[in-house]
């Protein structure tokens, strides 16, 4: 009973804590064995796994940072409040994943597949997720300094949900990540923070960026085809050589358009 009244006191205090800052690193030791050490082994997780047979294989609020689970079938588990920190999971399979209030800070999720995964409230600074497929997630986590080179976020869902906001405005935070030759066809982006992102070579045709903050983000060569500009701070992104920008919806509504950087 006392183990379940701390699992949900910490999840609560998590959730209450992204959704005020989305910044649940505030007051927490990085070093600490909780956010550095693991429960189990590999081959007990992959044990796991093997008799989750009626339910998906749940992990909740277990310790599994600096574990290598690379390659491993770990479609519509259960990582809620799980520590992931430093966790390799290059080519994993993580399709319909429950990822909420997880940690995954430096996780190395190379070439996972992520699609139609969950992942609300995480905290996944500077992550590694090149050539990743999150299509059709949903994503309102904390990305900043993290790699998507080549991946995909089609028709992911990353923009706020403003239906839910009670506890404060929650959003994807990609400030100063590497995005370049990013799929997000359909992606939902709007309120997303891509200040200082690279955006280079992306696809952006027919993604939302209403309300994006796009302040210093490098825009160049990217594909702007039906991409909806309503509200986007613009202020100082660099926007050289765009492909589809007259096709691009309400440029004209973005904010700050004379502060862009152009050839």
């Amino acid at each position: 009973m006392k183990h379940i009244l701390a699992g949900a006191a910490l999840s609560l205090g998590l959730l209450t804590v992204t959704a005020t800052a989305q910044d649940m690193m505030r007051g927490v030791d990085l070093s600490s064995p909780d956010m550095v050490s693991a429960e189990m082994t590999r081959t007990q997780v992959e044990a796991a796994i093997a008799t989750a047979t009626a339910a998906p294989a749940d992990f909740t609020g277990k310790r599994l940072s600096n574990l290598d689970l690379s390659g491993l079938d770990l479609s519509r588990a259960i990582f809620r409040a799980a520590r992931l920190n430093k966790t390799k999971l290059a080519g994993a399979n993580l399709n319909h994943a429950v990822l909420d209030q997880a940690w995954l800070l430096e996780a190395d999720l190379t070439g996972a597949t992520l699609r139609g995964a969950n992942i609300f409230a995480a905290q996944m600074a500077r992550a590694h997720l090149d050539g990743a497929d999150l299509s059709k997630a949903r994503v309102a986590a904390d990305l900043t300094g993290a790699s998507l080179v080549g991946a995909s976020i089609a028709d992911a869902r990353l923009g706020a949900d403003m239906r839910n906001q009670s506890m404060g405005l929650m959003r994807t935070v990609l400030k100063s990540a590497n995005l370049e030759r990013l799929n997000a066809r359909g992606a939902d982006l709007s309120r997303a923070d891509l200040e200082f992102a690279s955006l280079k070579g992306a696809d952006l045709t027919g993604a939302s960026l209403k309300g994006a903050q796009l302040g210093g983000a490098d825009l160049t060569g990217v594909t702007l085809v039906g991409a909806d500009f309503d509200g986007a701070d613009l202020t100082s992104a660099k926007l050289i050589a765009p492909i589809g920008l007259d096709q691009a919806r309400n440029f004209d509504k973005a904010k700050n358009r004379d502060r862009l950087i152009r050839d």
